[in-house]
């Protein structure tokens, strides 16, 4: 059974398929290799028995975990908050009703950090998650548990949310494959809100093949929430090719420049080596707003925080403080259920959204995304799709940026434009550095292009070995 972390997804579902695998077993195995790895401290809740569906797909029985965001009926659900200690969900995310019915085993809830606030999960009310790759390091975030717990091979693959490279960010820390699809493609009913106009669910896998079956299984048409995009299902596994000849890829000198670490770049440079061998291209493009995206991020990410936060007040969900009166009631609740980066993200949404800034801020920063948008579209024009570094460096160690939340902020440089364009874009490992911490890189594409970043992503897989790296956790 200890070859089980040397395999795919894919390739368990088919052990279980012959009958060389029991399911029971494959779940006992992983939850019990969860529980040794605790000091990762990579979830919330494990379950004994899994939450399963009777019906059948390439995926069944494999196990999967899911971060602490996603709605699943009769579980506890807490975001990683004090405020919903006690709160547990009355309904099931699309997305969970759609691996209940593909037969995955749902294994457990990952941590995270609270309510999607952070970029290294180091803001959880559990504790930090640890970087199976180096303990004394940040894992990434918001999505740290779910990127750690594939990255150590706790489970095969997991799900998380992505705001701004909330899974694209610790996917790379942790040297796994991590796709935020574009916006729309799949169901946000019962992700708990972040940001409304920037979330989106998306797996987290060791490779392109387990990513692709498992989108399979996500994407689609969902009447039950009012973004999501109207489009037919699509098979995105016949994608899983090595072609890249005639392929065109932008590079935008925005995200080769000051702040990006020599290894990462050293990284990158080979890996457009490798690409050009067989058969890309590679142009130049410019991304000019760039440079606006942290702060327009920011603005409008916390602005639809602190409306979407205004329901935990100590009435409706989870936490409540006793009071003489309603205003104490809240004040109290909201004071002691939130954390630091929670309440700082609050203030920052209610100052943008406030009379008097509200067309100073929140408008203008709308405006600024709007050109965004309109790089990446002109940019689209000349080229399939664009490569970028994940992040600037690897991963951090504990502390070295919690003092400086800008500085945590601009951890997230590379990935925060592809929320407020919408496009899909998905992080994989290129490299290691001379510490062996994993080196990410992104590829973005053009909306609803998954396929096309699929077969890119894969075909690189083919050339390299760096997704079948394991991190030694003895």
């Amino acid at each position: 059974m200890d070859n089980l972390i040397n395999l795919s997804g894919r390739e368990i579902a088919e052990n279980i398929k012959n009958g060389e695998l029991n399911d029971k077993e494959v779940y006992s195995f992983f939850k019990q290799r969860i529980k040794n790895s605790s000091r990762l401290n990579a979830f919330v809740e494990i379950y004994d028995e899994p939450i399963m569906g009777e019906g059948v797909s390439f995926l069944k029985g494999v196990p999967i975990a899911i971060k602490d965001n996603i709605c699943i009926k009769g579980k506890k659900i807490t975001c990683a908050s004090k405020i919903l200690a006690t709160h547990t969900a009355v309904y099931d995310a699309t997305v969970i009703t759609r691996l209940k019915n593909a037969g995955l085993q749902i294994i457990g809830t990952a941590n995270m950090d609270e309510f999607a606030f952070g970029s290294s999960t180091e803001n959880s009310c559990y504790g930090p998650v640890k970087n199976p790759w180096d303990i004394e390091r940040v894992p990434g975030g918001s999505s740290g548990g779910s990127a750690a717990a594939v990255a150590a091979r706790l489970v095969p693959f997991a799900l998380g949310s992505d705001t701004g490279g909330s899974i694209r960010q610790p996917a790379a820390f942790c040297g796994v494959v991590g796709f935020k699809p574009t916006y729309g493609r799949v169901s946000r009913y019962g992700l708990v809100a972040f940001g409304s106009s920037l979330d989106q669910i998306g797996p987290i896998t060791t490779n392109f093949t387990d990513c692709a079956y498992l989108l399979n299984i996500l994407c689609g048409f969902d009447e039950f929430d009012s973004t999501s995009a109207p489009l037919a299902s699509e098979d995105f596994t016949q994608n899983l090719k090595e072609d890249i000849k005639g392929l065109k890829i932008g590079i935008p000198p925005e995200y080769f420049g000051k702040g990006l670490a020599p290894e990462v770049k050293a990284a990158l440079t080979e890996m457009m080596e490798l690409f050009k061998k067989n058969g890309a291209e590679f142009i130049d493009i410019n991304l000019p707003h760039t440079e606006y995206a942290v702060a327009t991020y920011y603005i409008i990410g916390s602005s639809e925080a602190s409306s979407n936060l205004q329901r935990f007040d100590g009435i409706k969900y989870g936490l409540r403080e006793p009071a003489a009166n309603l205003k104490d009631v809240y004040v109290k609740t909201r004071g002691k259920g939130f954390g630091e980066e929670a309440k700082r993200r609050i203030f920052l949404g209610t100052y943008s959204l406030s009379s008097g800034y509200y067309d100073a801020y929140y408008v203008r920063a709308l405006k600024v995304r709007n050109l965004i948008k309109k790089d990446f579209d002109e940019a689209f024009k000349k080229v399939d799709m664009i490569l970028t570094p994940t992040s600037p460096t690897a991963a951090f160690k504990f502390g070295e940026k919690t003092t400086d939340p800008l500085s945590m902020y601009l951890s997230d440089i590379y990935t925060i434009s592809v929320n407020l364009a919408g496009l899909p874009a998905v992080s994989f490992p290129c490299g290691f550095t001379k510490n062996n911490l994993p080196i990410g890189a992104q590829l973005i594409g053009k909306d609803f292009s998954e396929n096309s970043l699929i077969k890119a992503g894969f075909s690189y897989q083919c050339w390299t070995d760096f997704h079948k790296r394991i991190p030694d956790l003895k």
